[in-house]
This record gives C-alpha cells, structure tokens and sequence, in this order.
C-alpha cells in the first residue's frame, strides 16, 4: 500500500438486478454514465481514491450481481469488507422490498460485526416514482444504516453516498486500523488504479 495512503477499504454494492449498482460505481469512480450497460455477471470491480479530511483512502468497490443465479458467487465476496452499499430503485417497489432479503444476507456472510451500511434510493431523476424519500428514511433508520436518494444518471447524490459511507467507517477504528499494517506489508487486491469524482453537498442522513 502506497505509504501516504491512510488505509484501504473494501466496499461491496447489492440489491436486485437493475437497481443501477454498477450505473453508480462507473459513476463514482469513472464520472461516466451509460444507458446501456449490461448486467454484472458473477462479480466485477473498480478502484479509486478517496481523500477525506486530508486522508487518502484506497477503495476496492465491489460490485455483486443482483440474479437470482449468481447469488451462489456472491457470499465469498462479503470477506473482509468493511462497508456495503444497498440499492433500490425508486421507481420499482419491488426491489425495495426485496431490501430485507439483502440485509439478511449481510448479517449471514459478513465477517464483520461493525460493517457500516449505506442505503441508496437510486433513480431519482425519473418521473414514476413509487417508493418515496420518507419510506427509505424510515427503513434505514430502523437497520441503523446511512441513507441517501441518488441517480447515477445526473451524478445527484453518487458522490456524496461514498464519501458519507467512507467517513463513517475511518470514525470507526476498529473497523480497519488493526488491518493497516498488514496491508502496508501485502494487499490482497491490486489497487493502482485512480479515477477523480466530482463533489457534491451533501444531504446524506446521517443515522
């Protein structure tokens, strides 16, 4: 690990299929959009650094496959992450739903107890929402998750979820300083990659 970079983190996005978690990574760590973008199969993954309060931090952005027949694949890839992003799609009830079926998940195959959670409203920018801000407030309060409405689409919202989700786990030193030294000495993945994200106000609720 490079020696000015505080730590590096592991961070996994879940939810059903066509929530938009991979529109939301190529977002955050890439700054670009497409509309045509394919199902994840099995798994994928990006890296991009994040500076917060002065502190660079090596991100590993794991991006899961929402099909029922990949969610074999899936448990392996919740070793070791220190915090997960649950995306919904405003407009698709469904897979708001289905979003106590994915926290089960993580509290079956997480091997950390304090992994931070971050919940995403995502698709905000279309008109046929079905899900409002007020019901995912609500649920995320009720699992002690952090909450935000995003779109991809726009960059509203993307930006800020990360960062948000980012400085909740550095305020929780358990969570990845005993790792810190191990991982100047050998990473596990190799992240040497870099995309630059633009910032946003932001308007994440903090639970």
């Amino acid at each position: 690990m490079d020696s000015d970079v505080l730590t590096s983190l592991k961070l996994l996005t879940i939810g059903d299929s066509g929530t938009g978690k991979s529109s939301l990574i190529v977002r955050f760590a890439e700054d670009k959009f497409d509309p045509d973008i394919s199902s994840t199969i099995g798994v994928d993954f990006k890296t991009k650094i994040l500076t917060v309060h002065g502190n660079s931090v090596k991100l590993s952005l794991w991006d899961t496959a929402g099909q029922e027949r990949f969610r074999t694949l899936t448990p392996a890839y919740y070793r070791g992450a220190h915090g997960v992003v649950l995306v919904y799609d405003c407009t698709r009830r469904e897979s708001f739903t289905n979003l106590s079926v994915w926290l089960s998940e993580v509290d079956t195959y997480a091997t950390r107890n304090d992994i931070v959670k971050m919940l995403v409203g995502n698709k905000i920018d279309k008109g046929n929402r079905c899900v409002s801000r007020a019901e995912g407030e609500r649920f995320a309060r009720k699992h002690a998750m952090l909450f935000i409405e995003a779109s991809a689409k726009t960059r509203d919202g993307v930006q800020t979820a990360f960062e948000e989700l980012v400085e909740k786990i550095i305020e929780t030193p358990g969570l990845w300083e005993t790792n810190s030294k191990q991982q100047k000495q050998q990473s596990g993945v190799d992240l040497s990659s870099n995309s630059s994200g633009s910032s946003y106000c932001s308007y994440c609720s903090v639970l």
